[in-house]
């Protein structure tokens, strides 16, 4: 244990001790819900892991409530398993259902959307959490909600106890851009199956008391496709953690390396774009690489373009690693490239020019408040322009090392987790003793 780690643990100990955070204000008892939330599953696992270590680190007790597959969290956040059925995580779900699942409404209705091309985890995780929640709930000064918004939240405001969602955006501009590149009817039709739990967390979003997203960009689409007033949506920004997203001048940087994150199907990332623009590049810089951080999925739309584009051995997806294998792989590559069609925040923007990368960034969604000037910005769904600016950082290095110290100040200066954590602090306390409003929005059903 260095010494700066040995001075924060007496001081979160002192804390414990006396039962005040950092503020000087008795600390909360503070429940963090997430229905599925390893890092590895995707943002808001990171966003469950960085939240708790921050209000942690403040001084306040944090329990988190999490379904399969379950949350990495450090020491002193209590981790709450709410198993599931976790049907995504099995090789035959017509066989995952037991005899005793039969008694469980919860199990059975799980199984069956699976089966049927649903997605029940966020409804049968609310209703698993609720029943826990009805019975020790009472111990929490707050429930915050990560992007589960199921019916089971509203039961719990109901009861009176104090609930906070964060939607990190709106699923429906995904349903949206899976169907705009989807000719196929019956493809359609299951891509809208998949995405019936949507028509849920638009009733549960206009219902909740307290919402919270992550940027002005993601506050108007969701009170565009939730109906809900953009006035009672509150914007508190990710934050992102510089002590372990940072330079490490001891990495030497790859020649014409590129990174992103993506996964690899979903088009809302924009993986295509990209892809099309190192066809272009490829010509003029033989050397270029790619890599992605991310899965490939076999017989995808992303591995039959890979090889339409003759791009099978300049491109490297890489997944499963830790957070310590991505700042590496951050660090050896000589800029980052975001081309998301949308992005609620921008995560992976962040975490690059956290690490100093000279980074391509589209202008989909909220990805221009997070970069603001310290990127070279282009328009979302343009390969030739990311392939202009992709050109622009390899040829000219005085570029590149502006754009490296410009993206790690933006990024110090701007966003992290203990400003998250105190603005997320003096937010709960607004709210602890505020009444609940379950029928708040009742005009807006």
């Amino acid at each position: 244990m260095n010494a700066r780690t040995l001075a924060q643990a007496n001081i979160n100990s002192a804390q414990a001790i006396s039962g005040l955070a950092t503020d000087g204000q008795p600390a909360l008892r503070i429940c963090l819900l997430g229905y599925r939330s390893h890092p590895h599953v995707g943002g808001q696992g990171i966003y469950l892991h960085y939240l708790s270590k921050a209000l942690l680190a403040m001084g306040h007790q944090v329990d988190v409530i999490s379904g399969p597959p379950y949350p990495d969290l450090v020491d002193g956040v209590r981790l709450i398993k709410m198993p599931s059925l976790d049907l995504f995580a099995v090789e035959d779900p017509l066989r995952a259902l037991r005899l005793r699942h039969l008694t469980s409404y919860t199990d059975t209705f799980e199984w069956c959307s699976k089966l049927t091309g649903g997605f029940a985890e966020p409804y049968t995780f609310g209703r698993r959490a609720a029943k826990y929640l009805l019975q020790y709930g009472q111990r929490y000064d707050v429930i915050h909600d990560n992007q589960c918004l199921a019916w089971g939240l509203l039961t719990l405001q109901r009861r009176g106890l104090p609930v906070v969602a964060t939607v990190h955006h709106p699923i429906t501009r995904d349903l949206e851009l899976k169907l705009e590149q989807e000719s196929n009817w019956g493809m359609r039709l299951l891509i809208k199956r998949w995405h019936s739990f949507l028509r849920m967390q638009k009733r549960v979003t206009q219902k909740l008391a307290h919402v919270v997203t992550v940027s002005e960009q993601s506050r108007t689409d969701i009170a565009t496709a939730f109906d809900r007033p953009a006035t009672s949506i509150d914007v508190i920004p990710n934050g992102i953690d510089t002590e372990v997203f940072k330079p490490d001048s001891s990495i030497a940087k790859t020649p014409f390396s590129l990174i992103t994150t993506a996964s690899a199907d979903q088009p809302l990332k924009g993986l295509r774009f990209l892809l099309e623009a190192m066809h272009q590049l490829r010509p003029h810089y033989p050397a270029i690489q790619l890599t992605v951080i991310g899965k490939l999925q076999a017989g995808g739309d992303t591995e039959r373009r890979l090889d339409a584009l003759g791009l099978r051995n300049c491109v490297t997806f890489i997944s499963g690693i830790s957070t310590e294998a991505l700042v590496r792989h951050y660090n050896g590559a000589l800029a980052a490239v975001v081309p998301s069609l949308y992005e609620g925040f921008g995560l992976p923007a962040g975490e690059a020019m956290a690490c100093g990368l000279p980074l391509v960034a589209s202008s989909g969604g909220a990805i221009p408040e997070v970069v603001g000037d310290a990127a070279l910005s282009v328009p979302a769904g343009d390969a030739t322009a990311i392939a202009q600016a992709i050109s622009q950082i390899f040829d000219k290095p005085a570029l590149r090392a502006m754009l490296s110290a410009k993206a790690r100040a933006r990024i110090e200066q701007n966003f992290s987790w203990a400003r998250v954590a105190e603005t997320f602090t003096t937010y709960y306390r607004a709210r602890v003793n505020t009444p609940s409003q379950s029928g708040a929005h009742r005009a807006h059903r």
